[in-house]
């Protein structure tokens, strides 16, 4: 019987998961628990049992993104020029914050950005070699962190997300952004 309890419980988070991509696709890191667990069909406990907060579900809906943007970290890490490395980088997690709602929400975390938050916790580990790079090449100005980073990047997504084109205005108001944490030549 617990067998049968456990292949339940799996096929019932598989379920939650894959209505819940769907879901915060078309709306965002505010989709509704109860929407997912309607379409699912499952009770909203069951959603909560799996995923005790909308920001548990988030990281679990944003894992394989969060992990593609750790081996692109990886793979830029002493690679050509510092600042390029880390700008290729910065501006991959804008492109895909904007084109996979609901991922920027998965990287904010109550004011804190990456501790106490697995996916921004990923996110940083793996950007800090391009960060530490380009400060020791003086291309990025010295006390710039990772969570910094993201904290501007959330942002910029969030307040972008319904412009008439999000991209654009993301990648505008990062160019700004990114003209303030260059050090002055």
């Amino acid at each position: 019987m617990a067998d049968r309890q456990r292949a339940d419980a799996r096929r019932n988070y598989e379920r939650i998961l894959a209505v819940a991509e769907q879901e915060v696709a078309a709306h965002g890191g505010g989709a509704s628990l109860e929407q997912i667990a309607r379409v699912a069909g499952v009770g909203s406990a069951t959603v909560r049992r799996h995923f005790p907060t909308r920001h548990a579900l988030l990281e679990a809906v944003s894992a394989q993104r969060i992990e593609a943007l750790c081996d692109r970290a990886r793979e830029l890490d002493g690679v050509g020029d510092s600042r390029d490395a880390l700008l290729t980088w910065l501006d991959d997690v804008i492109a895909y914050c904007v084109a996979a709602r609901g991922l920027a929400t998965a990287l904010a975390h109550e004011g804190d950005p990456v501790h106490g938050n697995s996916c921004a916790s990923a996110i940083e580990e793996a950007a800090k070699p391009l960060l530490h790079r380009a400060m020791q090449a003086g291309a990025v100005t010295t006390g710039v962190t990772v969570a910094e980073l993201v904290t501007m990047i959330v942002g910029i997504v969030t307040v972008t997300e319904h412009h008439q084109d999000p991209a654009a205005s993301a990648e505008r108001l990062w160019a700004l952004a990114v003209a303030g944490i260059s050090p002055v030549r």
